[in-house]
């Protein structure tokens, strides 16, 4: 009965993922069949026309990188503010959280360098645009390699006006959350500011919206020029780079978050999974850690996990908390370095990681942020996504499949999180959480 509940559950996620995203499913698969007619038969004006409608859909992402990432820094960081609990909680989700992505980033740079899912893709990029990706890698690593301290030197703006204006990402970053940091700090009178940034925050949140509606032609376009100019081919090609990502979630889901749970609570993995079945489903089925949100926190108060815990980790793992799109971001970047010949030298490989890190924990909890936000990974390579159209094709062919499953990842580890944090304090309610049977329906 219980295995036909989930199995029920499971197809219910696979509607809501079809009925929300239709377009894209429509859009990928009206792209395959016209790729496939204008590689038999080629019409080179439009094929023109189809990149340049995948460059635009590109552009509209590079747009919303920046005010997506500053506001949401702010919002997350002031939202915990200067009280008791940022003490009491606040540093053991920050560990905890940091200890869950780092598994993730490892995990997924390890099985990219093993599995090596770009090489499939290199023999499809131009060899002058794959030489030009790799003079810009290089003369950026040499300038970063040959003044180390001079780098981190230079991850502190001189003048944040002008790292805005240069889309100096780092240096951004670290502005945002000196600044945030000391927003929490002063107390009320931060409200005018900080209203400022969450009115920034849901425009640009609107924008992303509209932005991913447009993604039906976008990634009709993306997959229609990539089809039509190297035929079914780079499905064969791609699908390696599936399989790393999936491989990856799973040694997430199911070694990593029990392992986690073994060493800092005695909360059981299973019954934490079972728990909070319908949030990890809605999950996959609506690709967006914000939309599941309010279910994920109705399943953890409803089966023993109290609201004090609940409502202040959870709300700011969904802004904050993106391991799966940490693993995701590493494993794309790899694929497009190894596609474009890059060498991945150990030192551009920790800067991969440590940026992924910190990209991930600027996406927002929507669908499609975590290509969104790749932008700031590759700036600090040197790179901008203009100059890797041909590669992003690849990724947002499959983007839909892969943006479901990073999603289901991230809204379960807010979920190991916020129990662990609840065991350490006492506040699980174990009579209840043990007991299936027991639980309330989630409306």
């Amino acid at each position: 009965m219980k295995d036909n509940k989930i199995q029920m559950q499971i197809l219910i996620a696979l509607g809501l993922g079809l009925k929300r995203n239709w377009h894209i499913f429509f859009g990928i698969i009206a792209g395959i069949v016209v790729g496939i007619f204008l590689h038999a038969h080629q019409y080179p004006a439009i094929l023109a026309f189809l990149t340049f409608i995948g460059q635009v859909f590109i552009r509209l992402i590079q747009m919303v990188v920046i005010p997506l990432v500053v506001s949401a820094i702010i919002i997350g960081i002031t939202s915990i503010g200067d009280n008791k609990q940022l003490g009491k909680f606040g540093s053991k989700m920050v560990l905890y959280y940091g200890i869950i992505t780092v598994a993730a980033v490892t995990i997924g740079t390890v099985l990219a360098l093993v599995f090596k899912p770009g090489l499939g893709a290199a023999p499809y990029i131009a060899a002058n645009t794959a030489s030009e990706v790799q003079a810009s890698v290089a003369t950026a690593m040499s300038q970063q390699q040959g003044h180390l301290l001079h780098m981190f030197l230079d991850f502190i703006p001189n003048n944040p006006l002008n790292a805005l204006a240069s889309g100096n990402m780092i240096g951004i970053i670290v502005f945002v959350l000196i600044l945030a940091i000391a927003l929490a700090k002063v107390g009320d009178i931060n409200r005018p500011i900080v209203s400022f940034f969450e009115s920034i925050f849901a425009a640009t949140m609107k924008i992303t919206d509209w932005i991913m509606f447009l993604a039906a032609p976008g990634v009709f376009a993306l997959t229609a020029s990539a089809v039509s100019s190297f035929g079914m081919d780079i499905f064969a090609s791609i699908s390696k780079y599936l399989l790393v990502l999936a491989l990856g979630f799973a040694i997430q889901l199911f070694i990593v978050y029990p392992l986690f749970l073994r060493c800092f609570s005695k909360v059981s993995v299973w019954m934490l999974y079972s728990a909070v079945t319908e949030a990890m489903m809605v999950a996959f089925g609506t690709a967006s850690s914000s939309a599941t949100l309010p279910l994920t926190i109705a399943c953890c108060e409803k089966r023993g996990i109290s609201h004090k815990i609940s409502s202040f980790v959870l709300p700011l793992g969904a802004t904050l908390n993106m391991d799966g799109t940490a693993l995701l971001q590493v494993v794309a970047v790899i694929f497009l370095a190894q596609a474009y010949g890059v060498p991945l030298t150990p030192f551009l490989l920790i800067q991969i990681a440590l940026l992924a890190i910190v990209a991930s924990s600027t996406s927002a909890g929507i669908s499609g942020a975590g290509l969104i936000t790749i932008a700031l990974i590759l700036n600090g390579m040197g790179l901008s996504p203009e100059q890797l159209v041909a590669g992003f094709a690849f990724l947002f062919t499959i983007e839909r499949v892969t943006d479901m499953m990073r999603t289901l990842v991230n809204v379960t580890s807010d979920a190991v999180v916020v129990a662990a944090i609840a065991d350490n304090e006492n506040e699980i309610n174990y009579d209840l959480f043990n007991n299936p049977e027991a639980y309330e329906e989630i409306a």
